[in-house]
This record gives C-alpha cells, sequence and structure tokens, in this order.
C-alpha cells in the first residue's frame, strides 16, 4: 500500500487533530436502508430490500421445505458464522413474505413479551388527564402492542416470517412455554377478554410501524401458521416435547469450497484473487479455534480495498476467536 492509499484508510489517525473526510462504501452485509441497494428504499406494497445471497445445498433446502410443508418450526443449529439467522430472510424473500419479524432472545425474554406488551401505566395517565379535560377516555387498543411473536399470528391471507433468534439463550423454561402458541397457533390477551361485550373487538398495535390487528373477544389466532425459523448455538439442550414440534436443520461449517463460493456471492469474483492466503491463515486458525465465516469475509473485504490485513496486529483483530475470555 502506498501512501496515498495508506492515507485513504487511515480515517482515524490518532492525533487530535479534526479533519473532515469521506466514508467510503460499507460492506454489502453493512448497509442499511437505501445503501442496501444503492436505490431508494422500496415501498412496502413491492416488498423489502433484497438480502444478501444466500447458498444452501439442496439436501438442506429440502428440510426447509419439509418445515414449511408440516407448518411446522424450523430449528437451524450450527457453528456461529453458518448462515443460520440468514436463513429466515432469505426464505422471506424467495416467497414474497415481506419483512422477517425478528425476536432476539435473551435470559429476560418471556413468551408474553414476544407475544403482547400492555402500557396499563401509561393508559390510568392518559384517562386521568382526558377525564380532567371533560373528554372519552381513550380506547385501550392504543396501549396493547403485539411483539414479534403475536405479530407473526395476526390472520392474512399470507403467513409471515419470524425469526426467533438464539433460544438458547432464554430461560430454561422459555421452549416449553412456546408449546402452546405452536401448537394452537392463538393466544389471549386477558387485559381485552375482560372487557364487556359491546367492546369485544379492539383494534391493537403490531409490531410493525402503522399497522393495526383486529383482537376479537380477546383472542387473536393465525389463519396460517407463520414461516417459523428458530436459531441456537448449542448452548443448551432443548426439552424432547419441543423438539418434537420442530423440523430440524444442522448448518454444516462451510469447507474450503464453500468458503470460496460465499465469498464471491458477497464480493464478486474479483475478491478472489486477494482470498488464497486469507483463507489459508482462516482455515488453520478455525482449526484450532472458533471463528465464524463472515470474519473471513471482513479480512477480504479490507483486503480488496487495498488494506494489508496481514499484519498481527490487525489479522488478530479480525480473525479474533470467538470463544473464551476476551
Amino acid at each position: 500500500m502506498n501512501a496515498r492509499e495508506q492515507q485513504g484508510w487511515r480515517l482515524f489517525r490518532g492525533d487530535g487533530v479534526p479533519r473532515r473526510v469521506e466514508m467510503p462504501p460499507a460492506p454489502p452485509w453493512r448497509r442499511f436502508g437505501s445503501a442496501a441497494t444503492g436505490e431508494e428504499r422500496e415501498s412496502e406494497v413491492s416488498g423489502p430490500a433484497r438480502p444478501s445471497p444466500y447458498l444452501i445445498s439442496p439436501e438442506h433446502a429440502d428440510v426447509v421445505n419439509a418445515a414449511l410443508h408440516l407448518r411446522r418450526p424450523l430449528l437451524v443449529t450450527g457453528s456461529p458464522g453458518t448462515g443460520k439467522s440468514s436463513l429466515a430472510r432469505a426464505v422471506a424473500h424467495e416467497l414474497g413474505l415481506g419483512e422477517v419479524l425478528r425476536w432476539p432472545v435473551n435470559s429476560r425474554s418471556t413468551v408474553q413479551d414476544a407475544l403482547y406488551r400492555y402500557d396499563a401505566i401509561g393508559r390510568l395517565r392518559e384517562t386521568t388527564l382526558m377525564r380532567d379535560r371533560g373528554e372519552a377516555e381513550p380506547d385501550i387498543g392504543s396501549f396493547v402492542r403485539l411483539g414479534p411473536l403475536g405479530t407473526a399470528l395476526v390472520p392474512g391471507e399470507r403467513p409471515r416470517a419470524l425469526l426467533v433468534d438464539e433460544l438458547d439463550k432464554g430461560d430454561v423454561d422459555l421452549p416449553n412455554d412456546l408449546l402452546t402458541v405452536f401448537e394452537e397457533g392463538e393466544f389471549e390477551i386477558p387485559e381485552l377478554a375482560r372487557l364487556p361485550e359491546d367492546q369485544s373487538v379492539v383494534e391493537v398495535l403490531t409490531e410493525r410501524p402503522g399497522e393495526r390487528a383486529t383482537v376479537r373477544r380477546g383472542r387473536l389466532a393465525c389463519e396460517e401458521f407463520p414461516v417459523v425459523v428458530i436459531t441456537s448455538n448449542g448452548e443448551r439442550d432443548f426439552p424432547p416435547a419441543f423438539l418434537r414440534r420442530c423440523v430440524r436443520l444442522e448448518l454444516p461449517t462451510p469447507d474450503e469450497d464453500r468458503l470460496r463460493a460465499i465469498v464471491t456471492a458477497h464480493l464478486g469474483e474479483e475478491a478472489l484473487e486477494e482470498v488464497d492466503q486469507l483463507l489459508e491463515v482462516f482455515l488453520r486458525r478455525r482449526a484450532a479455534r472458533e471463528l465464524a465465516t463472515d470474519q473471513l469475509l471482513n479480512a477480504v473485504f479490507l483486503r480488496s480495498g487495498g488494506v494489508d490485513v496481514t499484519g498481527e496486529g490487525l489479522l488478530e483483530a479480525v480473525l479474533h476467536r470467538l470463544g473464551g475470555a476476551v
């Protein structure tokens, strides 16, 4: 890299001198909004922007199809970076299901929060203010918002797509708590079920901005079971009752040929000219520690931009291990 290229690469120099710099194009997988396609973001009518290319073998695609035909959740396992989460977006894009609803699971996640949230305090505050002004009380539906799972069950002509990301990070009882919803395809909102008969039909907010859903007598049931993709990093075993209701897909760790295909799909054929040395280092390091495919993509992207990533400090920063203490 010559001096001019080094100046362009070093946006931040650490010398405390303010300067205005032009940010270079982001990697394709880190572009958002209109930058994701290089044009104006598509409308809701035409659908969401095209996701990054997704490579899957025919055998694994057949497992996805089995889950679609059986209307069962697809439980996807595999090492980090094998494309578990991206699979939901790929399926939704090909089937024209619109934007994927995402439920990122953590240790505090509950099924109720994923179904709906009721802002009782907000309703009480608004009711008090409107009574003081002599106005009618606010509609309760304005204080009920469906979560990602609840929104996925909103009835419609087409099923919705839901990504339940990293279920194994949730509470040990969370998979069992999901069984009833997955089996019945419906749930109750007690705050609405207790309303008098003349208020039995309520319009509530959903996870999608500007969208409302109709709840009758406090119950909401799907007409088509949503396309549910559940990911797990294998950090915990799931109960047999839960596994019985899922179709399982184990994504393998990509071999050298598949890694080359992934680099080509994301960065083009020209990127292969820069991949040999990095691929050798990546495969050697992956054999000794946990690495993800997107780390290789990061390294190749920088190298394709003229950055020397072979220096030990930068290479270690990009191809760092994913497990153990940091």
